[in-house]
């Protein structure tokens, strides 16, 4: 029996080439209020959730003073430019409906993303994962984001694994952060033209640049290099 019971997917990243797409709604957002949203605060957003981006993103473009933009105006803001964004192409990462199918015929799968519900929703519709991804958790529905554990460790008490026995698949240094905390396995695994810091690499069991190296193997190696494991 295999050591690795269950393989938990980040969604933004992973599942889809969604970083440029997020880049795009807050720079055209920036930009339409006579702001600025550089690759640098970009990069300071991935793997949040709603709750943490919007509170970055009005601290960096500094519109504590700004009528209706607040974080919840921001976060609505956003949202409905992704939606719209996703509603004209959603770009999917090559292999990974594959990954998670594969990994689905071998381990319990699930998603544990940083998005609120109604864009993941979407996500997994649109590449036909709704009906394999049955445990899903968003950023959204626990208190702490990103790279706080929460929003793992919830989703593996819904699986009924426990996290030494569960790896994770994450792309931005945030979800890794919060992989690691959860005690699990680490599957690194870059969204392109994001690279992960030697030091966030160096947290990982196994690093991938594309979804299509996923494999059991990879996973098997990933699982018996847990956080604080050695050899």
């Amino acid at each position: 029996m295999n050591r690795v019971q269950a393989v938990v997917f980040d969604m933004d990243g992973v599942l889809v080439e969604s970083e440029d797409l997020w880049l795009r709604a807050r720079t055209e957002f920036a930009a339409s209020i006579g702001r600025v949203w550089t690759t640098e605060d970009q990069v300071a957003t991935m793997g949040c959730n709603t709750a943490a981006w919007a509170r970055i993103m009005v601290q960096r473009l500094e519109l504590q003073a700004h009528p209706g933009m607040d974080e919840a105006g921001v976060a609505h803001e956003i949202i409905t430019r992704m939606q719209a964004l996703y509603a004209a192409h959603l770009p999917a990462r090559e292999g990974a409906v594959q990954a998670v199918r594969l990994a689905a015929t071998h381990y319990r799968v699930a998603l544990a993303s940083g998005s609120p519900r109604a864009l993941g929703e979407h996500v997994l519709r649109a590449t036909g994962l709704d009906d394999i991804l049955t445990v899903t958790l968003y950023g959204d529905e626990v208190e702490h984001g990103k790279p706080a554990p929460d929003v793992y460790l919830r989703v593996l008490e819904r699986l009924g694994v426990h996290p030494e026995d569960a790896v994770g698949v994450e792309d931005s240094g945030n979800g890794i952060r919060s992989l690691h905390a959860a005690g699990m396995g680490i599957i690194a695994a870059p969204s392109p033209g994001y690279a992960l810091s030697t030091e966030m690499l160096a947290l990982a069991g196994a690093h991938i640049h594309s979804l299509t190296e996923f494999s059991m193997a990879l996973v098997e190696s990933a699982g018996a290099h847990r956080p604080g494991q050695h050899g």
